[in-house]
């Protein structure tokens, strides 16, 4: 196995990544300084990454669950209500990715990959989620729009979003708003302070993943090159 899919396995980070760790010569294999690419390793050889070892783990699981609203983003919860982890069968302990309110539903990540679920989460590393939105009242993008310049509500201040599609029928406004920060009510708050409280939210993507194909409390496992293309947060 060549040694940046060997360090991608194990969880270090993408094969992109991988090569320019390799190529800042913070990589050892047996002991050896390995600072070029192309390097192949082997069952029982030690690699070392900045002078911890690296071990191969196939142990990560990897799932995108449609969440339904009213199930909660716990891992378990001491009133007995349903939660995320009542909606998969996974052969491994699991964790969300952060978190969805009880009453959104939408795309969420399960894991036991406690790097990326780090680095997917960390403010720093901006990932898209977009949200479909749902307010009462006729509302038009310029109504909108302050979303989209930052904003405040109740001492709190929230980056701007990037508005997508805006729809109004039978006196609602259902829209796109797309944010990269992760405060909790986010969208919640941001639509309150425009005086439009929330009637329904459903995350339709987070980095750059979809729901498609998926109906409300369907999961599956994340495909490899899904997997990578997330590691290329850390």
């Amino acid at each position: 196995m060549r040694l940046q899919k060997y360090m991608a396995h194990a969880g270090l980070a993408s094969r992109r990544k991988s090569e320019e760790i390799i190529l800042e010569g913070r990589v050892k294999v047996n002991g050896q300084v390995v600072a070029s690419l192309g390097t192949k390793v082997e069952e029982g050889d030690r690699v070392e990454v900045d002078g911890k070892v690296l071990n191969l783990d196939e142990g990560f699981v990897y799932y995108i669950l449609n969440k339904p609203q009213g199930v909660l983003s716990t891992v378990r919860d001491d009133r007995g209500r349903k939660t995320v982890l009542d909606l998969l069968d996974s052969p491994k302990r699991i964790y969300p990715v952060g978190r969805l309110d009880m009453d959104t539903s939408g795309l969420l990540l399960l894991t036991n990959d406690g790097a990326l679920t780090n680095a997917l989460i960390h403010p720093s590393k901006e990932v898209d989620k977009t949200y479909k939105v749902t307010v009462q009242g006729s509302l038009s993008r310029e109504d909108l729009s302050p979303l989209e310049k930052g904003i405040s509500y109740q001492g709190v201040y929230y980056h701007p979003g990037r508005l997508g599609r805006i729809q109004v029928k039978r006196g609602k406004t259902l829209f796109q708003l797309t944010i990269h920060e992760g405060k909790n009510h986010q969208v919640k708050n941001m639509c309150l302070a425009l005086g439009y409280p929330i009637q329904a939210l459903h995350r339709e993507s987070f980095a750059g993943l979809d729901l498609k194909g998926l109906g409300p409390g369907d999961y599956r496992p994340l495909r490899p090159e899904e997997v990578e293309k997330l590691k290329e947060y850390q």
